[in-house]
């Protein structure tokens, strides 16, 4: 299985299935001398944890990660940081029913099209169990990152949506509730929302809003590896993910150029954002800022038909430990890839010039 691994020079490559002994992986490319706070790396694998709360999936896992090799004494050594999280709560008798059928919209289908057999516990490698990896690297990548600054924050579940814009958030209460919105009457809607959906044996959709504060100037390549344009790629990867958006987005097509331009200040600053920190694929030294759509889940615990490897259909129902809504739980996530999207560019700048 190739396209394991994510970045230029500061790369993370992850191995492991949902219901294997465990998942892990390797950063390659983390300079020397770089002091790591593994509580700070824990508490971000926390804020990823299945079981935290009523309105996620209530897999029991400790997500305890283990650093074998590249830190000592605290600080990186400049040699490949590898770490392991151990699997310790698999139930994978709850998808015996699957082993067989290929559910509505998952990765079953397709996995075992392309491979010609699948480890259906859990969904193996397709489950979103593996995003636990980059969480790990994400943290490291935060700390490699100085002043920049990275938050993501829940501002969609379903049909209900936040209008107001960041700038007017409290990015404080964020972690204050379990749908991890930046607005404590909003979130109250979306739990309840969520809640809702789960009785009915179904799931729903959201959508996570980030912000990258702090960017220096100048990061980004002109032409193919734009810095937006790696930015999508990171948050495509991440499972149930179908849209990306950066700045005005899908907003600007229908504006006039003359309201859509960010008219500049003498220091090189502009007065709007329109462009969304990124120009001509380089960071223009504004905050970057972003959506990211996450479908509902596909597995629902409702009666639906399926296909039977033997090419037949047959009505199923999904069982196990599974999100209602995943936006709660991905917003970690969402960190993570973009921090390191933003640390492997520090990197590459380095060598543009004397």
């Amino acid at each position: 299985m190739a396209g394991n691994t994510y970045g230029t020079l500061f790369k993370l490559t992850t191995f492991g299935e949902s219901h294997g002994k465990a998942i892990g992986g390797i950063i390659d490319g983390c300079p020397s001398g770089l002091e790591i706070d593994l509580q700070f790396v824990q508490s971000e694998l926390d804020r990823r944890k299945p079981g935290q709360s009523k309105i996620v999936t209530q897999r029991k896992e400790p997500d305890t990660v283990d650093f074998l090799s590249g830190i000592f004494e605290g600080k990186t050594t400049g040699t490949p940081i590898g770490f392991e999280i151990v699997n310790t709560n698999q139930k994978s008798k709850d998808y015996a029913h699957i082993k067989d059928t290929f559910r509505p919209s998952h990765a079953d289908y397709t996995y075992d099209q392309k491979y010609g057999n699948r480890d259906y516990r859990g969904g193996g490698r397709s489950s979103a169990r593996e995003t636990a990896s980059r969480v790990v690297a994400g943290a490291i990548a935060k700390q490699m990152l100085g002043d920049m600054k990275v938050t993501a924050y829940v501002s969609a579940v379903g049909d209900l949506v936040s209008e107001i814009s960041y700038q007017e958030l409290d990015f404080g209460c964020i972690e204050q509730n379990d749908v991890r919105c930046a607005d404590s009457a909003f979130a109250k809607a979306c739990e309840e929302k969520i809640k809702a959906i789960r009785k009915e044996g179904d799931t729903i959709g959201g959508v996570i809003s980030c912000v990258i504060q702090n960017v220096p100037l100048g990061l980004g390549e002109p032409v193919f590896d734009k810095l937006h344009a790696e930015l999508g790629k990171a948050m495509l990867s991440i499972n149930a993910v179908k849209g990306f958006e950066y700045g005005s987005g899908f907003a600007g097509a229908q504006m006039k150029g003359s309201a859509h331009n960010d008219l500049f200040n003498e220091d090189g600053s502009t007065q709007s954002n329109q462009s969304g920190g990124v120009q001509g694929g380089i960071s223009n030294g504004m905050d970057i800022y972003f959506k990211v759509a996450f479908k509902p889940v596909a597995t629902v615990m409702q009666k639906q038909t399926a296909l039977q490897k033997d090419g037949t259909l047959s009505e199923m129902q999904g069982k196990g430990r599974h999100d209602p809504c995943v936006v709660p739980r991905a917003v970690p996530i969402v960190e993570a890839m973009a921090a390191l999207v933003m640390a492997d560019f520090v990197l590459r700048d380095k060598s543009v010039r004397l």
